[in-house]
C-alpha cells in the first residue's frame, strides 16, 4: 500500500482514464459529495468516468448529477471515495470490485489501507481532501462542484455543529459559498425536510428507547417491521443515529438498525471524552472519536447487544 498526499493523487488521477468512484453503502453526503465532485474534475479533464453505489441513491441528492451524461465503459483504474473498509462498499459493489481498488481517498483514521495507495488524513470530512485533489488538479470550481463538498461538508459536521470542525472546514466552506454553492437551499434538504414516512418512522423509533447506566447511554433499535409500518426505508435514516445522544444527561447514543438479512448496523455518537471509533473497534467497527460504527452479526441480539454495552460500561467507568 502506497501512501499519497493531494498533490500524488491529483497526478495519479490524471494519469489514469476509465475510473470508477465507488461510495460505500447506504450513502451519505460525504460519499457522494466527494464522488460526484470528483467526477465532475474528471470530466471537466476530459476523462472518461462514472460512480457506483451499491444502494439506490435518494432523490434529495439528485443535483450532483444533474445534466451528466450515462457513460458506459470498461473501468480500468478503480477510486473508492470515504470509504474505511472495503466491507461497507455493499455485496454487490465488494463482490466486483474487492481487492481491487486502486485509490483510497478517506478522512476515517481506521481505514484498513485495503487499496493499492491511499490519500488519508484527520478531518471533518472527505470533501476536504477531495478539494485539496481538485486544487492540485487545477480544476475550476463550478458553483455544481460547489455544491456537492459543501454538501459533504454539511452533513459530516451537522450543519457545522459538530466537534469535528475546524477553522479549515469553515474556510473551505466559505469558498464553496463564494464559488456560488446553493447552501440555503442544500441546508434545508439535509437538516430541515423530512418526508411523513420519515416522521412515521422516528416516532415508532423513539417508542423503542431504552436508557442505561443512569442516563449516560441511550439506545434505540429500527427494525425492517418498523420500515414496512411507516412506508420508510434506510435513506432515510441519516437523522435518526442523533437522535439518542440529544437527550439531556446523555453521553454516548447507540443506534441499531436491522439489516434484511437479520444483522444489525450499530451507529455511535457521543460527547467527549467517550471514543466513539475505541468502542466500536473493540467489536470490529471504526469511525471518528464522535461518530462511528460496527455491525452486530451473531445469533442472538440479545447477547450481541449485551456485548456492545459491557464494552460501553467499561468505557463509562474510566473517564
Amino acid at each position: 500500500m502506497l501512501e499519497l498526499n493531494a498533490a500524488e493523487a491529483a497526478k495519479t488521477l490524471l494519469s489514469q482514464d476509465n475510473i470508477l468512484i465507488l461510495t460505500h453503502r447506504n450513502p451519505d453526503g460525504d460519499t457522494l459529495g466527494s464522488a460526484y465532485a470528483l467526477l465532475r474534475a474528471l470530466l471537466s479533464a476530459g476523462k472518461t468516468a462514472g460512480v457506483l453505489c451499491a444502494d439506490e441513491i435518494p432523490q434529495k441528492y439528485a443535483y450532483m448529477w444533474a445534466g451528466l451524461p450515462a457513460l458506459q465503459f470498461e473501468p480500468q483504474f478503480i477510486t473508492a471515495v470515504d470509504i474505511a473498509d472495503e466491507k461497507l462498499l455493499g455485496a454487490s459493489v465488494e463482490a466486483v470490485y474487492g481487492g481491487k481498488v486502486d485509490l483510497c481517498i478517506d478522512h476515517h483514521m481506521s481505514n484498513t489501507k485495503y487499496a493499492k495507495s491511499l490519500f488519508l488524513a484527520e478531518c471533518a470530512a472527505t470533501c476536504e481532501l477531495i478539494w485539496a485533489v481538485l486544487q492540485e488538479m487545477g480544476t475550476a470550481l463550478t458553483p455544481q462542484i460547489a455544491d456537492c463538498l459543501y454538501t459533504g461538508l454539511s452533513t459530516d459536521t451537522g450543519c457545522f455543529r459538530y466537534s469535528n470542525v475546524t477553522a479549515e472546514t469553515m474556510e473551505i466552506a466559505a469558498k464553496m459559498l463564494r464559488a456560488g454553492a446553493n447552501f440555503d437551499t442544500i441546508n434545508r434538504v439535509m437538516f430541515e425536510t423530512k418526508t411523513r414516512t420519515y416522521l412515521k418512522l422516528e416516532e415508532l423509533v423513539l417508542k423503542s428507547l431504552e436508557m442505561y447506566f443512569g442516563g449516560r447511554c441511550a439506545l434505540v433499535t429500527i427494525t425492517q417491521e418498523m420500515f414496512r409500518e411507516s412506508g420508510s426505508n434506510e435513506s432515510e435514516c441519516d437523522g435518526i443515529a442523533s437522535l439518542p445522544r440529544k437527550i439531556e444527561g446523555v453521553l454516548i447514543g447507540v443506534t441499531l438498525r436491522e439489516r434484511t438479512d437479520g444483522t444489525f448496523k450499530v451507529s455511535l455518537r457521543t460527547y467527549a471524552p467517550l471514543d466513539a471509533a475505541k468502542i466500536c473497534g473493540k467489536l470490529g467497527g471504526g469511525g471518528h472519536a464522535r461518530a462511528a460504527g460496527c455491525e452486530l452479526n451473531g445469533d442472538s441480539l440479545t447477547t450481541e447487544k449485551q456485548r456492545l454495552l459491557d464494552v460501553i460500561q467499561t468505557e463509562l467507568e474510566n473517564i
